[in-house]
């Protein structure tokens, strides 16, 4: 009688812990919400046509934001890159709220809603060099170059990978102005 006695009380404990009874405090369901709903909007993207155009009107929506010296855009397919230009002097934090502002006038522009804006002095220079090279019509070979710059900045350089320079060997032109100087020097010397 024993053996069945502990799980008997173990089941019963663990159904009267399952319970579920119904509480006044329980929020009521969604499909009784007699609230008013809303979708969320925010702007959708347009399609991009003319990558020049978008660049142009990107960079000119930039320059108007305050604090903003100048601006470089570069579109690719539908996305759009922009790095701007802020004076030199400005602390991080005030750089933030520039680089924030000119989100938010994107934000407001069906061209502008998926922007990326960048306040990095480098990244702002290769994008102008990029889109030099676009517009002088060779815009792969402007990209990768200009990627292969910037991942070469970003990738470190381990001194265990260094391998030392070879030293050429002399020629004998070298050699002779070596043993010119050397034999110069001694005869000063010997003056002394």
């Amino acid at each position: 009688m024993r053996k069945w006695l502990v799980p008997a009380m173990l089941l019963s404990l663990l159904a009267a812990g399952c319970n579920t009874v119904a509480r006044n405090e329980t929020s009521p369901s969604p499909q009784n919400d007699n609230r008013v709903r809303a979708q969320q909007s925010s702007p959708q993207k347009t399609t991009i046509s003319s990558p020049k155009q978008v660049a142009a009107h990107l960079e000119d929506l930039a320059r108007h934001v305050p604090g903003v010296k100048g601006a470089h855009c570069v579109v690719f397919k539908n996305k759009a890159v922009v790095g701007i230009d802020v004076a030199g002097n400005l602390d991080r934090s005030r750089v933030g709220t520039v680089k924030y502002a000119v989100a938010e006038a994107f934000h407001k522009d069906p061209y502008g809603v998926d922007a990326i804006v960048t306040a990095d002095i480098d990244l702002s220079h290769r994008l102008s060099e990029l889109g030099a090279d676009i517009r002088r019509g060779r815009p792969l070979a402007g990209l990768g170059e200009e990627m292969a710059d910037i991942i070469g900045r970003i990738v470190p350089q381990i001194p265990r990978d260094v391998q030392p320079m070879k030293m050429e060997p002399k020629s004998t032109e070298q050699k002779n102005l070596d043993r010119q100087l050397q034999q110069a020097g001694s005869k000063n010397q010997k003056k002394l």
